[in-house]
C-alpha cells in the first residue's frame, strides 16, 4: 500500500496535469523555485507552504491530497445548504413558511426569488420547539415514506447550514436543483455524495452529488389530519385555519 507522502506527490502532478501547466508554470503559479519534478517523484515533500497555495489557488483538501478523502475541492465539503430566502412578519420575527405540493414544484426553480415567497402562507408559530431556528412547513407527497408519513401529511423541519452538522440518519426534506424530496438522509464518509432512503422498502435508494443540494431541512414533527373529518387531503385552507387555531389558543394561555 502506498504511503501517504507518494499519493501525494502523484496527486500534486495530477493537479499541474489538469491545469494544464509545465513544471516551470507550476512552480510560478505556485510562487516556488522549488524543482517540481523532484516533488512529482516523491524525492521531495509537499512544504506546508505549498500546500497553502495549493489550497488558495485550487481549492484542494488536504486530506485529499495525501489519500485520504475522495473528496478533492474543498467546497464539496463545505456546501452552503442554509436557506436562500427568509421571511419575516411585522414584528420583525421569522415566519414559518408553508410549502404545499404545488407550490413545490416550483420550489427549487425560485429558491430566491424573494417575491415568489410572499405567495406563500406563513406563520409566527409561538410555541417554543419552533424558536432559535428557522421552520418551514412542506406537504409530503406519496408513499415512500410510508408508514412514518402518509401522503397529504405535513412535516415541519428545520434548517441545515451543512451536511456536517446534521446527524446521519435523520428524515429531511431535500431539496435538489430540479425537485424537492422527503427522504431519510444517510452521509457517506470521505465520499462528496449522500444516499436517501425511503422507509418504504419498495423504492430503491437514490445517492446524489453533494453539489446538487440546494438546502436540507431536518424534519422535526408533522401535521396529521384525520381522515373522516377533513377528508383525504388536508387542502392549505384547511392547514391555515387548524394552524391560525393553534397560534390562538397558545396566545391566549400567555394572557
Amino acid at each position: 500500500m502506498e504511503n501517504s507522502n507518494a499519493i501525494a506527490a502523484k496527486r500534486f502532478k495530477q493537479i499541474r496535469e489538469i491545469e494544464g501547466a509545465t513544471q516551470k508554470e507550476f512552480a510560478n503559479q505556485l510562487s516556488i523555485k522549488n524543482n517540481i519534478a523532484d516533488i512529482e517523484r516523491g524525492r521531495t515533500k509537499i512544504t506546508g507552504y505549498i500546500l497553502v497555495k495549493l489550497i488558495q489557488n485550487y481549492n484542494i483538501n488536504p486530506l485529499w491530497l495525501y489519500g485520504f478523502s475522495a473528496i478533492k475541492n474543498i467546497n464539496a465539503l463545505q456546501t452552503d445548504i442554509s436557506p436562500k430566502v427568509i421571511t419575516l412578519n411585522s414584528e420583525k420575527n421569522e415566519n414559518m413558511v408553508l410549502v404545499d405540493a404545488k407550490a413545490a414544484a416550483g420550489y427549487p426553480t425560485n429558491i430566491q426569488d424573494r417575491h415568489w415567497y410572499t405567495e406563500l402562507p406563513a406563520f409566527d408559530f409561538p410555541l417554543p420547539q419552533y424558536r432559535n431556528a428557522t421552520f418551514r412547513g412542506f406537504q409530503v407527497q406519496g408513499d415512500s415514506m410510508y408508514p412514518h408519513l402518509k401522503s397529504n401529511e405535513w412535516v415541519i423541519a428545520k434548517a441545515i447550514d451543512s451536511i456536517n452538522n446534521l446527524s446521519n440518519q435523520r428524515i429531511c426534506v431535500i431539496v435538489l436543483k430540479d425537485s424537492v424530496l422527503v427522504k431519510e438522509l444517510h452521509k457517506q464518509p470521505n465520499l462528496p455524495t449522500i444516499k436517501l432512503v425511503s422507509l418504504n422498502p419498495s423504492y430503491p435508494e437514490i445517492i446524489i452529488a453533494t453539489d446538487e443540494i440546494q438546502e436540507v431541512w431536518e424534519v422535526t414533527s408533522k401535521l396529521s389530519f384525520d381522515i373522516h373529518s377533513i377528508g383525504e387531503t388536508a387542502t392549505i385552507h384547511e392547514l391555515q385555519l387548524a394552524m391560525q387555531r393553534l397560534t390562538n389558543e397558545v396566545n391566549a394561555l400567555k394572557k
